[in-house]
């Protein structure tokens, strides 16, 4: 099969493999014979369309025709444009499915004395400021040696924040510190301040409460005699904290991972993030947690989310979150729909509609259990929205200080970093992949050649678990561990 329609109402098809004009196929019920070549990831009209049409795809309008397209014609950028606008208004018209409950399996994982479950058990070292970043990164590379026995990794995390910052952006910055200090895989925290930021190691320690005083240390750079020493002295006793844990038999009831793109293609919506969404239905039908986030690429595609809201509160909340981005856009004066990218538009997407109704379709079809500030924690087991922006290493902070063990990240064009939390790449087509082995994880494009999204999901069910137990992501192989914190934001 090289041409798809995805839901019977669509008035476009997408390309699985490249089509040459005069092509003749069928997609579902309709053949149609391709007037002209059709890149991989493209559309291709099933019928003529004339200027101020709905193009339809995924069931729902994506844009619309600017000039007349033939039936068997290429629909992109040079004859299609967005619908998208700065004020949208919801109605809350409950479509909520709930998924039946399964036994959860087990992983071998780790237990905190708070019960939560960890996948890692590993020493981060956070600055709270970017003028001491040198100093962690020196002192996790000079004290690689603390890493044995059960202790799995010692890895700083420099960002260029926590100077001169006032408002929501110091608010910002201070709940992502907090978010990944009380995060789980960090078995032992060590803090390093210079002493005269904003944001003073004092209102961390405040705010992260007495309890963790076993596992957060503090290194306030300019009261140290020799903050190297004084460091080193701090990082072995983080050690012997974390060197108590062994890896035991956890259900995946207490898994909570992350979902995210980046670096889309026309197959994304249609491989990669379909098989991660039925991996977050097997993962929630079994009492887990999976996050969403990306909200500009939840704009246009609002109709396949908000009636999954488990109840009126949390759609309004939802709502909330929504509309408050597009403000930040137009407060900004930004277009809302500047968007996708030009990789994006390379690999098929056309409009953020299309690249938002692909984007949501890792969210699967579980009810919408809660909405997660920005810095905020998960509190609700199942599917969680949470505040965060298309960019990659942002959203993928966000992901890691909200509680996600581990982050499933798709993309059709290929991208190297890695979040604090183990990050599996999954491809959504077989080229990427196969060009890209350093990189990707897991190859969902398999989907395109005929494998069913359901098997394809238990494959990748199966790579979680055994990344949950310890098995190194590719990102991990190659020690790229990153963070970015979001500035000049809003909050809900």
């Amino acid at each position: 099969m090289k041409l798809l329609r995805i839901h019977t109402s669509d008035n476009v098809a997408v390309a699985l493999a490249p089509i040459a004009a005069g092509e003749t196929l069928r997609a579902g019920e309709r053949t149609v014979t391709a007037a002209e070549p059709i890149p991989q990831g493209h559309k291709l009209a099933l019928t003529a369309l004339k200027p101020g049409d709905m193009v339809y795809k995924y069931g729902c309008a994506i844009g619309r025709v600017t000039a007349s397209v033939q039936a068997g014609g290429w629909v992109h950028v040079h004859n299609m444009a967005t619908n998208l606008s700065a004020c949208t208004e919801f109605a809350y018209h409950p479509a909520v499915r709930t998924l039946e409950p399964v036994e959860p399996e087990w992983f071998m994982g780790y237990v905190r004395p708070d019960g939560r479950a960890a996948t890692r058990n590993e020493i981060w070292v956070l600055p709270t400021v970017g003028c001491v970043n040198e100093i962690a990164c020196q002192l996790a590379a000079a004290n690689q040696d603390l890493v044995k026995g059960s202790v799995e990794g010692l890895h700083a995390f420099p960002h260029p924040y926590g100077c001169s910052q006032t408002g929501t952006d110091h608010d910002n910055t201070r709940a992502i510190l907090v978010g990944l200090a009380r995060h789980p895989n960090a078995t032992a925290v060590l803090v390093v301040g210079l002493g005269c930021e904003n944001l003073q190691c004092e209102q961390l320690k405040k705010e992260l409460g007495p309890e963790t005083v076993d596992r957060v240390k503090f290194l306030v750079c300019q009261e140290a005699d020799d903050e190297l020493a004084e460091g080193r002295a701090l990082l072995k006793a983080c050690a012997n904290y974390a060197a108590q844990f062994r890896r035991q038999p956890v259900p995946v009831s207490k898994l909570v991972v992350g979902l995210k793109c980046g670096g889309s293609d026309g197959l994304s919506g249609i491989t990669a993030n379909p098989v991660v969404g039925r991996f977050s239905d097997l993962l929630v039908a079994q009492g887990g947690s999976t996050i969403l986030t990306e909200v500009p690429e939840m704009f246009g595609a609002e109709k396949l989310l908000l009636g999954r809201c488990a109840d009126e509160g949390v759609f309004h909340q939802a709502v909330a979150m929504l509309q408050g981005f597009r403000d930040y856009f137009v407060s900004h004066g930004e277009n809302v729909y500047e968007n996708p990218s030009p990789g994006n538009k390379a690999g098929g997407i056309t409009t953020l509609e299309d690249k938002s109704c692909g984007c949501v379709q890792k969210g699967g079809m579980a009810p919408i259990v809660g909405v997660v500030p920005y810095g905020g924690q998960v509190e609700r087991s199942g599917l969680n929205l949470l505040w965060g922006p298309g960019n990659d290493l942002v959203s993928t902070t966000a992901l890691s200080a909200a509680g996600a063990h581990l982050i499933l990240f798709t993309t059709g064009r290929g991208t190297l970093f890695g979040a604090p939390v183990p990050t599996l790449k999954i491809a959504s087509n077989r080229a990427l992949a196969k060009k890209k082995p350093r990189w990707i994880d897991f190859n969902a494009g398999i989907v395109a050649e005929g494998q069913s999204i359901d098997q394809t999901a238990r494959r990748l069910f199966r790579l979680v678990l055994r990344s949950a137990e310890g098995t190194r992501t590719k990102s991990e192989i190659a020690d790229r561990r990153g963070i970015a914190i979001f500035k000049d934001g809003v909050t809900l």
